[in-house]
């Protein structure tokens, strides 16, 4: 019976997905999160004889080889693939323009826009003259290729790399750069039915009304992955793994730090590396907490603290720039890390000098300066309660038992001590 049951879930799940119409969400930058979550939904819709893939895209660009790895999978597949950017106030920009030309349907919503494909927003780095032609003319000719193959407007695409337009959805339709416009899924979808698209030397007729829709949600791993491509996100770990391995070194053995400041660092370097981030900045923020160690280290009343602040300021500044797709740090996070950063190093700096000048208070030399009483009459040689304890002691003046006695030295176990007021 229990075999039967799960005979019949197993089928009744395969029937359910089989002609299926497969709908993932992408509303973050383009990155090698979304390039594996992309090429998961359209593995498991090849397995399962879906329909077709709708990827509904809001995004404002990304990374250049992750956006040709979305590509390389949305055109290599037998299985048609639709990019509907949505909802309304949405966007395709950058790296997320040339993935919804790339698509067999390209879709938007009203109140919609795509364009500024430019190199340099895909990549975020300054890039000298040369260089700067030299991709810009690679990617003009990736997507000619792209917009022939797809039968759309050439020239305007282009403009788009070379010249950073931007159309609304009602433009992009009219100059055939997308090919509908949708207010929903359940419009588009009525749209996309019975509609016929070569791919790959086949003719496909579209049938999907009354097909099921399956979202296919991103996994934990691609969440996490997904915020760990937010700047602000990294540049918090990196501070976090300097901070961490900074109290392990200074309190070792204590282990906790050093094991989150460990992983924070991994973190923040991989998050560092996907969103091609200017690698000077990293550099200026390591400097700069140098700086900060070594002022605790060899105080120097705040020469290297302040080489620390200027450091770790240009550092963060530099780190990521408003052209980049993720956006730029907000001085609003930098300023309290830096201030917090210069008062916590300062502090400790001092803490450290003040405690290097203090008078010593244990051990034999600890003692000396200290009062206490005369148990007996000391003459040359007596008793003395010092602390909790009875010393044997010895004066150069006598003492009467009872009176208060200063500590000048100790010699082995026995005290020297004279009279105080």
């Amino acid at each position: 019976m229990r075999i039967l049951v799960l005979f019949l879930t197993i089928f009744s799940i395969t029937v359910e997905s089989y002609g299926s119409i497969f709908v993932g969400k992408w509303s973050d930058p383009v990155t090698p999160v979304m390039s594996d979550y992309v090429k998961r939904i359209v593995i498991k819709a090849e397995k399962e004889k879906a329909e077709a893939v709708i990827l509904v895209l809001d995004t404002p660009g990304g990374l250049d080889e992750a956006m040709r790895d979305v590509i390389k999978t949305v055109m290599n597949t037998n299985i048609p693939v639709i990019v509907y950017v949505y909802p309304p106030g949405a966007r395709a920009a950058s790296a997320g323009a040339i993935i919804t030309i790339s698509a067999d349907i390209a879709a938007m919503a009203p109140s919609t826009n795509i364009g500024s494909a430019s190199p340099v927003q895909m990549g975020g780095k300054d890039l000298d003259e040369t260089m700067k032609k030299k991709i810009l003319n690679d990617m003009v000719a990736f997507v000619k290729g792209i917009s022939k193959r797809k039968g759309r407007n050439t020239e305007v695409i282009v403009k788009m790399v070379t010249e950073s337009i931007n159309l609304t959805s009602e433009e992009a339709l009219k100059k055939n750069v997308i090919d509908l416009i949708a207010t929903d899924l359940n419009d588009l979808i009525n749209k996309l039915d019975g509609k016929e698209i070569k791919k790959n030397d086949i003719n496909i007729k579209l049938e999907l009304k009354g097909k099921p829709v399956i979202e296919i949600e991103k996994k934990l791993k691609e969440k996490i992955l997904t915020i760990l491509a937010n700047p602000t996100i990294a540049y918090l770990l990196l501070m976090i793994g300097f901070y961490g391995i900074f109290f392990e070194l200074y309190n070792p053995g204590s282990l906790i730090p050093g094991i989150i400041g460990t992983i924070a660092l991994l973190l923040a370097f991989y998050s560092l590396n996907i969103i091609s981030v200017n690698w000077l900045g990293v550099l200026l923020i390591a400097v700069g907490i140098l700086f900060f160690i070594l002022e605790v280290i060899t105080p120097t009343f705040g020469v290297l603290a302040l080489a620390g602040v200027i450091s770790l300021l240009f550092g963060s500044i530099i780190l990521t720039g408003p052209e980049y797709p993720y956006g730029d740090i907000s001085l609003k996070i930098i300023i309290p890390i830096v201030a917090f950063s210069a008062v916590f190093f300062l502090t400790v700096a001092y803490l450290g000098v003040k405690a290097q000048r203090r008078k010593t208070i244990t051990g034999k030399e600890g003692m000396v300066g200290l009062i206490g009483t005369a148990e007996t009459d000391i003459d040359l040689d007596g008793k003395v309660f010092v602390e909790g304890e009875l010393w044997d002691a010895y004066s150069d003046t006598p003492i009467k038992k009872g009176e208060k006695v200063k500590i000048l030295a100790v010699e082995g176990l026995k005290l020297k001590v004279t009279k105080t007021d």
